[in-house]
């Protein structure tokens, strides 16, 4: 069965997690876009507080569900620790490829 496995971090380790899971041979590929996270005040500087927002980075990626744990396993010591995840059961995928003319 697949799984969409999504990662939510900081953008400084866009970097780090890139090449981590460029090297992981159970990822055959993601995909990545800045998004904005809301809450948690606590954690947020004086200027995300004023505007109510956080910078992230998400990364999306389709796994095998046996597949999640060899990427999860080494994210906090390959690439950081604010790393929030969850998966989403994936009850089809597919691609709509272009005819040869």
């Amino acid at each position: 069965m697949q799984t969409l496995l999504v990662l939510n971090t900081k953008p400084d380790l866009e970097e780090d997690l890139v090449d981590y899971l460029m090297s992981q041979p159970c990822v055959g590929g993601f995909t990545s876009y800045p998004v904005r996270g809301h809450g948690q005040h606590g954690n947020l500087s004086v200027a995300e507080q004023v505007t109510g927002r956080r910078k992230r980075l998400q990364v999306e990626m389709l796994l095998d569900e046996k597949e999640v744990q060899c990427v999860l396993d080494g994210l906090a010591e390959n690439v950081g620790r604010d790393i929030n995840w969850w998966l989403q059961t994936v009850t089809a995928s597919g691609s709509l490829d272009h005819p040869e003319k």
